[in-house]
């Protein structure tokens, strides 16, 4: 998960300090060497750490803090505010021409996801009511433009080729003209990419960006390589001119040094992630939400988010209706199932609740092989199962074990928590029924 071993570290210092009521400059400074091993060890920046920490020292270690009547508290909050500042202060958006075509050029080394994240970011846009387009410029990686015309597809975004034969900068500009006679308003060019910067590379990106003058220049990089990703963007910015960074694959980079280092070096905003290899999977970078996970204080925003555009509101209120008549069946079970899974992994979702330090959970499952478990125990069954847990007898729990793969114990367990879940809803569901229909609990 991202973050996951900074979170951890720094949640370990700052226990320490709201556990004292009174702080000492002795107390602020050993603290902050502790923040700054965890930030070194998370790849961060030296430069970038060391502005960071005589930021946090000059701040903390003074009457507002010291006279605090809650000064452990009142360091935290000025961390939680360096680490904003650090990271970008606000979101950072694509800025689209109020007139005509807004052009936005794709860079970055082969192996980031510049491909993929060209088509993901075409079904960011279009959902925003926009109509993209993805011209396919990179003519010299085997399958680059086959593999865009695949995820372009899948996204149900046109993708504009000339083949293999034809110069990039001669493809974008009649991408561009296709764009203005089928009334699109926004092109994406999927650029070239080399295993490290060259010049050759460069010499056509500064061609194509010569010829079609994008509103945006973004930046493709992977999180995972570190103070790599960092490098890789400063050399960029310096030939090309960056107006933004997409990092890719932050929901597997545990460290997330690159995502904290790249806007202090570089001055240029990340504008999105990646967080899963489903074309769905890709998100606003809020710095102040990404700062509130990296402190355990969670990301209710982003968690919500989530929620509206992926649980159906007309079930989920039908739901309610059946929680409030205790009739909640394992047909329901799996509808719920389902749409929790389309938010994301279960282990992002974990990250974004208040408080929890998922990196200690120990040995606590929260991947999705348990979902996919009690799915496939579910689907094993028949509808008439699922609509009436009662019918399952000896015989047709060892039928739902031999088609789910599962053993019997894992079945039994699954369908006891669920009668234990029927029961507590049928208590609740009594608890709130008054005399004329208002709502009613037992301590009131």
């Amino acid at each position: 998960m991202p973050f996951d071993q900074l979170s951890s570290k720094l949640q370990d210092v700052f226990k320490q300090l709201k556990g004292k009521g009174k702080l000492t400059d002795k107390d602020v400074k050993l603290a902050l060497r502790e923040v700054k091993l965890a930030l070194l060890e998370a790849d961060v920046n030296f430069k970038v750490v060391k502005t960071f920490i005589k930021t946090i020292e000059e701040r903390s270690i003074g009457q507002e803090v010291m006279e605090s009547l809650t000064p452990g508290q009142q360091v935290i909050k000025i961390v939680n505010d360096e680490l904003v500042n650090l990271m970008g202060t606000t979101q950072s958006k694509i800025s689209f021409s109020p007139r005509g075509i807004t052009t936005i050029m794709m860079v970055g080394l082969q192996g980031a996801g510049k491909t993929t994240t060209s088509a993901k970011l075409a079904s960011l846009i279009k959902s925003q009511g926009k109509r993209p387009l993805l011209i396919a410029c990179d003519i010299y990686r085997p399958a680059a433009i086959e593999q865009l015309i695949k995820v372009g597809k899948q996204v149900n975004v046109p993708v504009f080729s000339l083949g293999i034969d034809t110069n990039p900068v001669d493809i974008a500009k009649a991408g561009i003209d296709y764009a203005k006679e089928n009334n699109l308003d926004v092109v994406l060019i999927d650029t070239a990419g080399r295993l490290h910067i060259d010049e050759v590379l460069m010499d056509e990106l500064k061609n194509i960006k010569k010829e079609v003058k994008p509103q945006e220049i973004l930046l493709v990089v992977d999180a995972m390589t570190g103070q790599d990703a960092v490098n890789v963007a400063e050399s960029f910015d310096k030939d090309l001119g960056l107006d933004g960074v997409v990092m890719t694959k932050l929901d597997g980079d545990s460290r997330g040094g690159a995502a904290l280092s790249i806007k202090a070096v570089t001055n240029k905003p990340i504008k999105y992630v990646g967080m899963g290899e489903k074309l769905g999977d890709l998100e606003s970078f809020h710095p102040d939400r990404i700062a509130s996970r990296i402190l355990g204080m969670g990301d209710v925003l982003t968690l919500i988010e989530k929620a509206q555009q992926n649980i159906d509101e007309k079930k989920a209120k039908e739901l309610e209706a059946k929680f409030r008549k205790a009739e909640f069946n394992f047909e329901d079970f799996l509808d719920q199932m389902q749409q929790v899974k389309n938010m994301g992994p279960i282990s992002q979702l974990v990250g974004m609740i208040p408080g929890l330090n998922t990196a200690k959970l120990g040995d606590i499952q929260i991947d999705d092989k348990q979902m996919a478990h009690i799915e496939a125990i579910i689907l094993s069954m028949t509808k008439a199962e699922r609509l009436n847990p009662s019918l399952l007898n000896m015989s047709r729990k060892k039928r739902i074990a031999k088609g789910s793969g599962r053993d019997m114990q894992e079945v039994n367990r699954l369908i006891k928590q669920f009668e234990q879940m029927q029961v507590v809803m049928k208590q609740f569901s009594g608890a709130m029924k008054g005399k004329k229909g208002k709502l009613k609990f037992p301590f009131m």
